[in-house]
C-alpha cells in the first residue's frame, strides 16, 4: 500500500513523527512523507500579520497537494491536523485518496481540529477527550489510538560506571517544568531526585528541587540511558491549570520507559490505567502523600519493582509499539471499502 504521511520533523532530534514513519516502513508499505513546518516566513511574522500566516499555509499545502498528485498515494495520515487545511483534505478525497486525521498533544488550541475533522473520511485520536470533544461537536465516528513505543528506539541500554553514576538515580522525571509538577516535586526533595528536561530554571530561587534539575535539553538518546540507570520513573500528565479543558491522554513517555525496562510510577491518568494494571505493568498514585509512601516502598523491595517492570516491558512490546497501531488504523480504514 502507498502512504503518504504528514507530520512535523523536529531537526534535532527523533519524535513520534519518525518513529510512526518507522512503523509503515516496517510493515512493507510504500512510505511518502511530509514535513507539514516548512514554513517561510518567521513564527513571530506570522503571529503578526494575518494575511502572511495565510500565504504562508497556503503554501504548505499547496506543496502537500503536489506532493499528493505526484506520489498517488492510497491513503494520506495527517498527524496533528493543525496545519491542512479543509480545501486541502478535500481535494486529496476528490483524487482517490483516503484521508485519515490523527490529533495528537492536549487540546489547547482545538478548535481548529473541530474546523476541518468533518472533511476527513477517518479520525484517530492520541487521547479520549480528543475524541469525546469531537463527539459533543457533533463528529461521531472518532476511534481511540493511543501512543506506543518503537522497539528498535526503546529499549535498555548497557551503560558504563561513570554513565550510571551521572544518569542514575532513585527517583527521575524527564519533562517539562509545569507550576503544579514543581508543587508536588517540592515533596521529593529529600529523595535521590533527578529532574531532566526544559524550564526548570523557572522554580524560586529558594526551592529545594533546584538541587534535583540535571539538565534542560535532553535528547532521546539521553533518555534511555536515565531509564535504564534509575530504580524509578515518574510520569506526571500535563493538566490545563485553568480547567478548560480535559487531558486524559498517557504520554509517549509512559510506553518508551517501559519499553526500556524502567519501572514506572504514574499519576492517576485515565488513558494509561485503561490500557495497564496497576500493580502488575506499572504503579499508580492520587495524591502527594500516596507518592512518598510508593516511591519509598519501592525503593526498598527491588525484587518487586524489578518483577513489574518486567511485565510492563513485556506488556508494552507485546500490544503497544507503532506498527500494533498502524495496524489498527489501516484496518479501520479497510473495513470502509
Amino acid at each position: 500500500m502507498k502512504i503518504l504521511f504528514s507530520g512535523y520533523h523536529n531537526p534535532n532530534f527523533l519524535t513520534i513523527t519518525e518513529y510512526m514513519e518507522n512503523a509503515i516502513k516496517g510493515l512493507g508499505h510504500d512510505l511518502f512523507v511530509f514535513d507539514d513546518r516548512q514554513h517561510i516566513m518567521p513564527g513571530r511574522i506570522r503571529a503578526r500579520i494575518e494575511w502572511l500566516n495565510k500565504f504562508d499555509l497556503n503554501h504548505i499545502n499547496n506543496k502537500f497537494i503536489f506532493l499528493a498528485a505526484e506520489k498517488k498515494p492510497d491513503i494520506a495520515i495527517i498527524a496533528g491536523g493543525h496545519r491542512i487545511t479543509a480545501p486541502t483534505v478535500v481535494t486529496l478525497k476528490k483524487n482517490g485518496i483516503k484521508t485519515v486525521l490523527w490529533t495528537i498533544d492536549a487540546p489547547l488550541d482545538f478548535q481548529p481540529i473541530l474546523d476541518v475533522a468533518p472533511y476527513y473520511d477517518h479520525i484517530v485520536c492520541q487521547g479520549t477527550e480528543a475524541v469525546e470533544l469531537l463527539d459533543r461537536a457533533g463528529i461521531k465516528g472518532a476511534n481511540w489510538l493511543p501512543m506506543a513505543c518503537d522497539p528498535s528506539e526503546h529499549r535498555p541500554v548497557k551503560l558504563s560506571a561513570e554513565e550510571k553514576e551521572h544518569y542514575g538515580n532513585d527517583v527521575v522525571f524527564v519533562g517539562s517544568y509545569y507550576p503544579n509538577r514543581a508543587e508536588l516535586f517540592e515533596n521529593l526533595s529529600d529523595f535521590d531526585f533527578g529532574i531532566w528536561g526544559p524550564g526548570w530554571e523557572k522554580l524560586e530561587a529558594k526551592s529545594k528541587l533546584r538541587k534535583c534539575i540535571k539538565s534542560s535539553h535532553t535528547p532521546p538518546s539521553e533518555w534511555l540511558k536515565i531509564y535504564s540507570a534509575s530504580k524509578i520513573v515518574l510520569v506526571t500528565h500535563y493538566q490545563d491549570p485553568e480547567e478548560r479543558f480535559p487531558v486524559y491522554q498517557a504520554s509517549p513517555k509512559v510506553f518508551e520507559a517501559m519499553a526500556c525496562g524502567a519501572f514506572v510510577i504514574s499519576d492517576n491518568q485515565r488513558d494509561v490505567f485503561s490500557l495497564f494494571k496497576d500493580g502488575e505493568h506499572l504503579i499508580r498514585f492520587d495524591n502527594p502523600g500516596e507518592l512518598i509512601e510508593k516511591i519509598k516502598y519501592y525503593i526498598g523491595h527491588s525484587e518487586e519493582r524489578e518483577r513489574i517492570a518486567l511485565q510492563g516491558r513485556e506488556e508494552v512490546l507485546k500490544n503497544h509499539t507503532y506498527e500494533h497501531r498502524i495496524k489498527k488504523l489501516l484496518s479501520v480504514v479497510e473495513k470502509t471499502k
